[in-house]
């Protein structure tokens, strides 16, 4: 998927959050956002999610403009916090999934996506049993259910232990490498094991740089 951010400037009440961005992403590209909190990351994609209402010509997805786009099925996200489940309800990997099917996802389909993230055993766990990590990948398998031609991270190893964190980016480096577009937002790219095309930093909701690592800048 293509987005492009065209003089992006929004704000919430009298508070001016981003700051006249603009950038644009290529299908198959592999983007980093970074800053430090508050510097306008989560606002900024919850404008490309169709999340914060913004007005025309500010944001196209695929060249049509986002005032417009119907398919946010297309997009999956993956945010730092899963605020829309309860921890303590003893509900299992599958029922997760099952109660996440927007299109119709076969059950071979279901397995298989399970295999490919490398949580296939853990299909019938409560999910208040699994790692930080393991329940990283749950919700990566969930975005993956409609097939989205992009997906969205957000600070993606937030409390997931050092020994999943290699495992993590692994994994969506694979993703990449199949032809989805990926943005993921991270404080410290330093840390980051990712394969990423380009980097895009925030500061106090102003683009300060964008960096191309591998790829053409187009």
């Amino acid at each position: 998927m293509r987005v492009a951010v065209t003089n992006l400037t929004f704000g919430y009440d009298y508070r001016t959050v981003l700051k006249d961005v603009s950038f644009k992403v290529n299908s198959g590209d592999f983007l980093a956002i970074v800053g430090n909190n508050g510097s306008g990351k989560s606002t900024l994609i919850k404008c490309i999610l169709g999340i914060n209402k913004i007005p025309p010509k500010r944001i196209t997805l695929d060249d049509v403009d986002i005032t417009e786009f119907k398919n946010f099925k297309s997009i999956g996200y993956v945010p730092q916090k899963f605020d829309d489940f309860n921890y303590e309800f003893p509900i299992t990997v599958n029922e997760i999934l099952q109660v996440s099917r927007y299109n119709k996802v076969t059950e071979d389909e279901k397995l298989e996506l399970l295999d490919k993230i490398g949580i296939l055993e853990l299909q019938n766990e409560n999910i208040n049993e699994l790692s930080g990590g393991e329940l990283q990948r749950v919700f990566i398998v969930r975005s993956l259910m409609n097939n989205p031609k992009l997906l969205i991270l957000d600070e993606p190893t937030a409390g997931v232990d050092k020994a999943n964190v290699e495992g993590f980016y692994k994994t969506v480096n694979e993703l990449n490498k199949e032809g989805i577009t990926i943005m993921l937002i991270t404080h410290n790219i330093n840390e980051s094991k990712a394969n990423f095309t380009h980097t895009l930093s925030i500061h106090n909701g102003e683009v300060v740089m964008k960096e191309v690592l591998r790829g053409d800048d187009e």
